[in-house]
């Protein structure tokens, strides 16, 4: 079992937690994003640029990646589906874009009434204005394990649109439990899978945590020498389509994994917290970090 020495956080929920909560702030917004910048993110996915009809809570990306005070060496990404999104995420500053596919042709079909090919064709004006313009796009594959319509998913067809994404020109491909139903041996399955047309230094995971499973699945990423993982400050966002489901892995709880490992990653695990714990406090919840919630109970007592 060999480990990556050191491994680059994405950290996405200012995107894809945010975008699940209601009546947060454009200031709050801000805030969350420059204090998870003070605790040594270098990547940090600040916003969406797709329509307010269905994604309200991202009305206000522009504002959002105005407001910020940009560290240095610090990726400030935005999420575009097409390329009004993407012209609108240039024009806002954003460093780098991503686009987001689906294993599952239902899940495909349900969402965005197409097929996986048809989506797929739709990004390509994306990647062609983000060449031109000399900025990276990163890749999501949605449903890379099980999907709410069809059940499971093969490995094969997230193989399929790994490489079809890699061939457009993505650099990197972020790999989604979406529904959070992964376990080791299905992870391990499909990791097969996507490695062999995938080389490992281009992929990235993103597990939701719905199961319980996700740290277990991303132990399993490590030791497959994967070192990207995407992750949310206090747990934030939800799987709209599992029950019970309880969003994206908590970054405070892949910080405490990844320091029990020895493996390198940048990020100050009590500055994390408090990002974790202002934010929070703003949606009046309680964090879905275990981590977060053991460091808020050491300090009050």
């Amino acid at each position: 079992m060999s480990f990556p020495k050191a491994v680059r956080l994405v950290e996405v929920g200012p995107r894809d937690g945010l975008q699940n909560e209601q009546n947060v702030s454009t200031d709050a917004k801000v805030q969350l994003i420059n204090m998870l910048s003070a605790a040594g993110h270098c990547y940090i996915e600040s916003g969406a640029f797709v329509s307010p009809k269905w994604v309200p809570q991202m009305a206000d990306s522009a504002e959002v990646f105005a407001g910020i005070s940009r560290g240095a060496n610090i990726t400030y990404a935005a999420l575009t589906p097409n390329l009004k999104g993407y012209e609108a995420a240039k024009a806002a500053g954003a460093t780098e874009v991503a686009i987001f596919g689906a294993a599952s042709e239902a899940f495909s079909q349900k969402n965005i009434n197409c097929s996986i090919s048809e989506s797929l064709a739709r990004f390509a004006p994306v990647l062609d204005a983000a060449k031109a313009d000399g900025i990276k796009v990163r890749g999501y594959i949605s449903c890379v394990v099980g999907c709410p319509y069809q059940g499971d998913v093969a490995p094969s067809e997230v193989a399929r649109v790994a490489k079809a994404l890699l061939e457009m020109g993505c650099y990197e491909i972020s790999l989604g439990d979406t529904i959070g139903v992964g376990t080791p041996l299905k992870v391990n399955a499909m990791l097969d899978a996507v490695l062999k047309v995938a080389p490992v230094e281009q992929l990235a995971v993103h597990f939701h945590d719905t199961y319980g499973q996700a740290l277990t699945n991303i132990y399993v990423a490590l030791s497959r020498g994967i070192s990207v993982i995407d992750s949310a400050v206090a747990g934030l966002g939800g799987c709209p389509y599992a029950a019970g489901a309880s969003g994206n892995v908590a970054t405070e709880d892949v910080v405490y994994l990844l320091n029990g490992l020895g493996i390198e990653h940048g990020v100050d695990l009590d500055a994390l917290a408090a990002a974790g714990g202002f934010i929070t406090e703003q949606l009046g919840k309680t964090t879905n970090s275990k981590v977060g919630l053991a460091l808020s109970a050491k300090c009050a007592s």
